[in-house]
């Protein structure tokens, strides 16, 4: 049976793509408890987005998990990217969860979670078994590279006419707007047609080639495809990364070269009931918008 207005956990509700899933609750008449750290800035952010209710903690804090959990419907959680302790941190989020006679979970991993050659692949593995030796309705999505990294690297791709990515240009790779994977998240929690689902979710697959051919389209100016090193690539990019992470996705870049990633889009239309977003719209919505916006 389901709840008219659920209260619906979101964690790390102020990041780039937990913050996507709250308004996409917010839609659906559902209560956003935003589980942030305690700071101002998170609490304010976490408000502005949708949220209703903010639960102030950490996953690693089992206490303030407990708290965060109380009284919910359902639990959307995504995991910190390349941690260390990922996987514990998402197992005692499910158990927590599960304590707390939580109704429905939703666990956004990543695609090809058995592909443990990939350690921040493998993190995902044991939240996986933890959410089956439960009684919730959970919901797993697996999603295919995010089109966001894009979104990421478009200030340079506007300023020096040029899209690099430390792999070879014609490695065909998976990609998704995590928007569509919001709205099936949301959907899980708050519908019952996902639950006990299973999820691979990719829009397409396209090579670095097919897609600076798009970018020249949207732009209406040539854009080449940079075939950079990693060490040279992470130069620009700047992430927040420390050197155990940036080795880490040294590593899935390497895979990308060697095998690029594989993914279909079946599922995602029938989860969504409509056509994905596609690497295409999502290029020509950066391309209208001023390059510091995206």
């Amino acid at each position: 049976m389901q709840v008219p207005n659920p209260t619906v956990l979101v964690v790390g509700a102020t990041g780039r793509f937990a913050g996507l899933v709250v308004p996409e609750l917010a839609r659906r008449n559902a209560r956003v408890r935003a589980l942030v750290r305690d700071h101002p800035s998170n609490i304010e952010k976490a408000r502005r987005l949708g949220a209703f209710e903010i639960a102030t903690g950490d996953l690693r804090n089992r206490q303030s998990l407990e708290r965060a959990v109380e009284g919910v419907d359902g639990v959307f959680h995504i995991g910190p990217a390349f941690a260390a302790d990922e996987a514990a941190m998402g197992v005692a989020m499910v158990e927590a969860a599960s304590r707390a006679g939580v109704r429905k979970f939703v666990f956004s991993s990543v695609i090809q979670p058995t592909n443990t050659r990939l350690e921040n692949h493998a993190s995902k593995v044991p939240v996986e078994p933890a959410l089956y030796s439960t009684n919730m309705e959970y919901t797993i999505l697996h999603p295919a590279n995010f089109m966001q990294n894009i979104a990421a690297a478009w200030p340079f791709v506007v300023e020096h006419g040029v899209f690099s990515e430390p792999f070879p240009k014609t490695a065909r790779v998976a990609r998704v707007d995590y928007r569509d994977v919001a709205e099936v998240a949301a959907i899980a929690l708050t519908e019952a047609r996902l639950s006990y689902a299973t999820l691979e979710l990719c829009a397409g697959m396209h090579s670095r080639d097919e897609i600076v051919a798009m970018m020249h389209q949207e732009l209406g100016r040539p854009i080449s495809a940079g075939e950079p090193t990693f060490g040279e690539w992470a130069a620009i990019a700047h992430l927040p990364y420390s050197d155990r992470q940036m080795q880490l996705l040294a590593k899935v870049h390497d895979h990308y070269a060697q095998y690029g990633l594989g993914g279909n889009s079946l599922t995602l239309r029938a989860a969504l009931g409509r056509e994905p977003r596609s690497l295409r719209s999502f290029i020509r919505e950066l391309a209208l918008r001023p390059a510091h916006a995206a």
